[in-house]
This record gives C-alpha cells, structure tokens and sequence, in this order.
C-alpha cells in the first residue's frame, strides 16, 4: 500500500519535473512520517528514499534511535527553543526557523555540540494568522541578522501554502516565494545560499516543483491519512 502510494508519488514529480524542464535529481522528496509508525517508515526507506521529515522534536528522536543511521532527519514543524538541544548532531536541516531567537538558540547549541546547523527561513507567505513563519517583508531582514550567527548556515526558504481545493490557487504563492529567494540570493549576504526552496505538500506539490521547489515534503500522498489521536 504505502509502496504503491510511493510509486504514485514519484510518478507525478518525475512528470512535474519533464513539465517545468527540470532534472528529476533537482527535486528531493521527503516522506513526510509524523505520527506513522517505524515499520511503515522502514517500507518507505526500503524503497530507496532517504529523506524523513518530523513535526515533533520528540517523535524525531524516538525514530532517529531506531532507523538506520543513513537517514537524513528534516525538522518540519514549530520548533520551541528549549528543544533545539536535542535536534544537535542528528537533524540535517531545520526547515521551520522563523525568528531570530530561535535562529540564536540554534547558533548557541551549535557551538556547544561543535556541529553546524543548516536552517531554512519560514515565510508565512500569504500571511495566514494560523501559520507560522515570518512576514515577507520581515524575511529578509530576518537572514541578514541570522547569517552572521556562528554554526548555521541558511540555505534557503520554506513555506506551507495555504489548505486549498484547487492546487493552482497557491500558484502565485509559490511564484512569490521563489522571487523572495531571488531578491535574497541577489544581495550576495555572507553565510546565505538559496539553493533550498521547501514548498508544496501532498496536495500541490506538482504546482511547487511547476515553480521552482527543491523539497516538497509529502505525507499523506504516500502514507496515507494521519491518526492524531494515538
């Protein structure tokens, strides 16, 4: 089942790929695994996919004891300051980083562990009150002061578009976000690359890579739909 999904999944971002005149290899798709449990995980990771993303700090590490070591760890939801200690040494990028003093609570606890920390900057794009994420004309202000914090590297941007019946409504959102990427990238800032654009999810991911993503972060596409309530 989950492998079937899978297959359906990747099909889709090859032809968005072919679409847009991008390289397959320029799209990393990440399973999106919050709330699953480890063996439905392991039937992903047997398929070849290497890319795991978390909401919960805590559901990351339970998984990150017991998964191979191989994986690479993407930390998707709001991130309290007091639990970025534990993301040190483990996660391989940090996506959901929307305001300086968590970006310098990453710094700190990156120099204490001796490790650097690749982060994305958050843009609440359309400016949803329910999301987090920095406004866009806070964005840029935002990396200038972030970048020269020691032990992180930004490496671009992440938004989640809004809850949409019709994919091509978050078109212009992604379109937005991808010009802020440029407009960053054009600044030439120290200690910033805007080679990752994290955008587009199970529902309009097609229309992300259409416009430019590097990530997209899948989760019920290839799991299936989520029970919170275990």
């Amino acid at each position: 089942m989950v492998t079937e999904s899978l297959k359906e999944v990747e099909k889709k971002v090859e032809e968005a790929c072919k679409r847009a005149g991008r390289e397959r290899s320029e799209v990393t798709l990440i399973a999106v695994s919050k709330t699953k449990p480890v063996e439905m995980l392991q039937e992903v990771y047997d398929t070849g996919v290497r890319d795991f993303g978390e909401n919960k700090v805590q559901e990351m590490m339970d998984k990150y004891e017991v998964m191979p070591k191989d994986i690479h760890w993407h930390m998707l939801g709001h991130l309290q300051r007091n639990k970025v200690k534990y993301l040190m040494g483990k996660v391989a990028l940090i996506h959901s980083v929307d305001s300086l003093r968590l970006a310098q609570e990453i710094s700190a606890q990156s120099v204490k562990h001796e490790v650097t920390t690749d982060i994305l900057i958050e843009v609440n794009i359309a400016g949803e009150a329910s999301k987090f994420g920095t406004t866009r004309e806070e964005a840029i202000a935002l990396v200038e002061a972030a970048a020269k914090l020691p032990n992180i590297h930004i490496c671009g941007l992440m938004t989640i578009a809004p809850y949409v019946e019709n994919p091509e409504d978050n078109r212009k959102y992604f379109q937005q976000i991808r010009q802020l990427s440029v407009d960053i990238k054009r600044k030439n800032i120290d200690n910033v690359d805007m080679h990752v654009l994290s955008m587009g999810m199970s529902g309009d991911y097609e229309v992300a890579i259409e416009e430019g993503a590097t990530m997209v972060r899948i989760g019920t596409g290839i799991f299936g739909a989520r029970n919170y309530n275990i």
